[in-house]
């Protein structure tokens, strides 16, 4: 485990979800070659398997931003990253950083942080009063349809607005990025034509997709210092698996999640 306390407020925080990606489709995908760039980033290379606390979006960034993150998909009390403070915690240890906030947002805000949201799906739409609770967490927030669900070009424009919000801010002032990707949730078939359904291969064509779109980021936070970078999906989805389809369901696709935490810098470039 990163000892997060150490690293608060020195560097940028960067939380990126891969709305609905399925852990399987992720690791198969990375061994397939099939994502170069994010195989770049992996620690040792692969994904690790985690527990989500949620099985839809809502619910599961509501969960990463009290700093349930998902959790390692083996037995044991597993130390959190961020926790808020709160009796009776088992799962914070020396190296949490521990906020007094009632959410992750807030308490890197309160230590400085400017926290930044680039939507993608629709519970960041803003569209109606429960599309603005996840993003009304942060100091600003940005979401249209080119960077939503429909878009085929989605990633490329979630990456260049998150560069140039990140452009605007002079580099000793500390971020905390969150963009939530949304190529991976349905219709992720926009990116494997001719398909018309969505299925694991039309998802892994997404993720290979998103893979191309991300360098630019990564090297502006380099550029920018060191990052401390959380890429997780939210949750799995299911496609046809013992006769289920979609998600906020419990089934086993939906619950594993691929999950990576590391330190991003210059010299990892």
């Amino acid at each position: 485990m990163i000892n997060v306390r150490q690293l608060i407020p020195s560097h940028d925080v960067v939380l990126i979800t891969l709305d609905t990606l399925r852990y399987d489709v992720a690791e198969q995908a990375n061994n397939a070659g099939k994502t170069p760039f994010l195989t770049s980033l992996l620690p040792g290379g692969h994904w690790e398997q985690r527990h989500s606390p949620g099985n839809f979006t809502f619910a599961a960034h509501q969960g990463f931003f009290a700093g349930f993150l998902p959790t390692p998909a083996t037995p044991g009390k597993h130390a959190r990253l961020f926790a808020a403070r709160f009796p009776g915690s088992e799962t914070t240890s020396e190296q949490t950083f521990v906020f007094e906030e009632a959410n992750l947002v807030h308490g890197l805000a309160a230590r400085g942080y400017h926290t930044i949201c680039i939507g993608g799906v629709g519970f960041f739409n803003r569209l109606s009063p429960l599309g603005c609770v996840l993003p009304d967490l942060f100091q600003e927030s940005h979401w249209s349809e080119e960077l939503g669900v429909t878009s085929r070009h989605s990633t490329e424009r979630q990456v260049a607005l998150a560069c140039e919000r990140l452009r605007a801010l002079d580099n000793s002032q500390r971020a905390f990025l969150f963009i939530n990707i949304s190529a991976l949730h349905q219709p992720n078939c926009i990116f494997a034509p001719p398909a018309q359904e969505d299925s694991p291969a039309t998802q892994a064509a997404a993720l290979a997709y998103v893979d191309r779109q991300l360098p630019p980021l990564f090297d502006l936070l380099a550029q920018r210092g060191p990052s401390l970078c959380i890429l997780t999906s939210d949750h799995g989805t299911a496609y046809g698996e013992a006769g289920y389809w979609g998600h906020r369901l419990a089934h086993e696709c939906v619950w594993n999640v691929p999950y990576a935490e590391f330190v991003h810098s210059a010299r990892d470039l």
